[in-house]
């Protein structure tokens, strides 16, 4: 706990994790926030906060462009983000929010350390996703930090009965297999607590393994799997930014094979709020999937919201 939890005054808080800005603002605590990283995009407010980071590169090219510069990057030992650290000097920020799960998805302590922001008091707190235990351990450590522990337990509480909600309406009916996508080129097979979301809407994730980074997988894979239920959700991507990559995936040999693809059972989703997200969003994954695998609707329905399907012809 920093000095401004200790002595009843807000923390200043700079978010570079659009899911630990979600977290603080889910505590009630979003009054402490000062600055947030470029991917903080919820709630729409915090949008008006300055911006601390961008990426070290362009991300406009073409997913296999992308995949190809960051793994450059990566072997060479050079940023993927820009961290403005005069800013976040200049904003006085006590806590600084990162994560050491991925050193590609969003920006890491190492990142921050390497930009020379680290300020004399400030307390840098890295979350660690990986399983749905990690994300509401998460949830627990950033609410500690604030001050607000008894929030946190109590945040933690109600996102797990949401969940046991989810499977409850899902129990009882077939298990279909699935196979979610969070990069189209190369084919990435989303992992992490994406096989629990899953299996709490009842189904079944193929390819991906609980608990173990998203893997790059060849496209024979998929097509050995076949699954039932085929999801598009590349991770950054919005859900019109993943419409844009269904040109590409309906080249692949054998697409059309697919039972997923015959059956109409093909949806394209928000992946960089919903799937790839490790924070307040990871529940309602579970009940789009519920409403993607059984048409339950949980709470209210997502479809043509946060995902649609994939007919012939493109999205309907």
């Amino acid at each position: 706990m920093v000095r401004g939890a200790l002595d009843g005054t807000r923390p200043r808080v700079v978010s570079l994790l659009a899911s630990a800005t979600e977290i603080v603002c889910a505590l009630g605590m979003g009054e402490c926030l000062v600055g947030r990283s470029h991917e903080c995009d919820w709630p729409e407010w915090v949008r008006r906060l300055p911006v601390v980071s961008a990426p070290a590169f362009a991300v406009t090219g073409t997913s296999i462009e992308i995949d190809r510069e960051v793994r450059r990057r990566v072997e060479a030992r050079e940023p993927l983000y820009r961290i403005d650290a005069a800013e976040i000097e200049a904003l006085g920020a006590e806590i600084l929010f990162a994560q050491e799960h991925c050193e590609v998805c969003a920006v890491t302590p190492g990142d921050v350390a390497r930009a020379g922001c680290v300020t004399a008091g400030a307390q840098v707190m890295a979350l660690t996703a990986g399983t749905l235990a990690g994300i509401f351990d998460g949830m627990e450590r950033v609410a500690a930090a604030l001050g607000v522990a008894e929030r946190g337990r109590a945040l933690v509480a109600a996102e797990r009965e949401r969940l046991r909600r989810v499977s409850e309406r899902c129990a009882g009916r077939a298990v279909p297999t699935v196979v979610v996508m969070e990069w189209a080129d190369p084919v990435f097979a989303m992992g992490n607590w994406g096989p629990e979301l899953v299996e709490a809407a009842n189904g079944l994730l193929l390819l991906g393994r609980p608990g173990e980074h998203s893997q790059a997988i060849e496209w024979a894979r998929v097509r050995e799997a076949d699954p039932e239920f085929l999801v598009i959700a590349p991770c950054g991507y919005d859900r019109t930014r993943a419409e844009a990559e269904l040109p590409l995936l309906r080249a692949r040999e054998g697409w059309n094979e697919l039972r997923a693809v015959r059956a109409g059972r093909v949806a394209v989703a928000d992946g960089n709020r919903y799937f790839n997200r490790s924070g307040m969003t990871v529940v309602e994954t579970a009940e789009i999937l519920a409403e993607m695998l059984h048409g339950v609707v949980v709470r209210e329905r997502t479809e043509g919201v946060s995902w649609r399907w994939v007919s012939e012809n493109g999205c309907c």
